[in-house]
């Protein structure tokens, strides 16, 4: 029996890349699935039921408020229950902050972050009314936001994806204690070799598709999904409000800001002119990098 048998999930951004992993890592864990995607829908659904899954194909965009209301009936109307969403849906439109549109921004928190809470705004009233019916339930439900890299350490060229992939993190924390009762919240964020992360930022082909010594293909996709796998079943019950980075074989927990370092003025205001000194010369010497935290290649390669 799969982890995650007799479950049923929507994933969104489905179509290929980690979505489409994540789909299928599911499918083989005994999920039922609608598998939602602008294009490709149709093909990873039927990858999924070579597996043994029943599978809807969604092509709605996430975008839209009311046609994901329509996505959460859909799955209850086909399988009789929901018990999983992953937010996966994403788009890059990378730019200068001086060369940016403004529906280059637009789009991509309309898919990112607006399509999340589109999405688990419905299932939130879904799990919210399955639990005051049946406390047995407990926390049943289980959604799984994805932000990166950009949204934790920010990225030159994608203030607009960076922004709306931290807006997720933090989207998460909040929506985990919201729904405490009812569901669990966590977010994920992947490193891997995806459309996204090639075909439309070449300058990242060489580095995703390097292999460890021993053969080990780091950024390959597939490593990543036994993560959401895990997160969506049974056995995440008590993981809530967690963002988690993964990377080939490694996992790191995040736990968002922090205070690094403090100044005080003896119960006094601060001047402009005492900060400028104190900021210089006491709080802002010897701090840590700012990319603290970030995988190296010698970290990531065993070096």
């Amino acid at each position: 029996m799969g982890m995650l048998e007799g479950k049923v999930a929507i994933v969104t951004g489905a179509g290929r890349g980690l979505g489409r992993e994540e789909a299928l890592a599911m499918a083989k864990e005994g999920c039922n699935l609608v598998v939602n995607d602008v294009s490709g829908a149709d093909e990873v659904a039927k990858e999924c039921e070579k597996l043994g899954a029943k599978v809807i194909a969604n092509y709605d965009s996430v975008t839209d408020y009311k046609k994901t209301s329509e996505m959460i009936d859909q799955a209850i109307s086909k399988f009789g229950k929901l018990d999983i969403v992953v937010n996966n849906a994403g788009i890059i439109r990378d730019r200068m902050i001086f060369n940016m549109t403004e529906k280059e921004f637009d789009d991509v928190v309309a898919v990112s972050l607006k399509g999340t809470f589109n999405l688990t705004r419905h299932a939130a009233v879904y799990f919210r009314k399955m639990g005051k019916e049946d406390a047995n339930l407990k926390n049943f439900g289980r959604i799984i936001n994805t932000a990166s890299d950009s949204g934790l350490y920010g990225n030159v060229g994608q203030s607009n994806y960076g922004a709306a992939k931290s807006g997720l993190a933090t989207f998460t924390l909040i929506v985990s204690r919201e729904l405490s009762k009812y569901a669990t919240v966590n977010c994920v964020v992947p490193s891997a070799r995806t459309p996204m992360t090639t075909d439309e930022t070449p300058k990242l082909v060489e580095w995703m598709n390097t292999k460890t010594q021993e053969g080990f293909d780091i950024f390959h996709p597939a490593h990543f999904a036994p993560l959401v796998v895990f997160l969506a079943s049974d056995k995440a019950r008590k993981i809530n409000g967690e963002v988690f980075r993964a990377i080939g074989d490694k996992v790191w927990v995040y736990r968002g800001w922090r205070a690094v370092k403090m100044i005080e003025n003896g119960g006094k205001p601060y001047t402009p002119e005492l900060l400028a000194d104190q900021v210089k010369n006491e709080l802002m010497k010897d701090l840590p990098s700012k990319m603290e935290g970030l995988a190296s290649p010698d970290i990531l390669f065993g070096k």
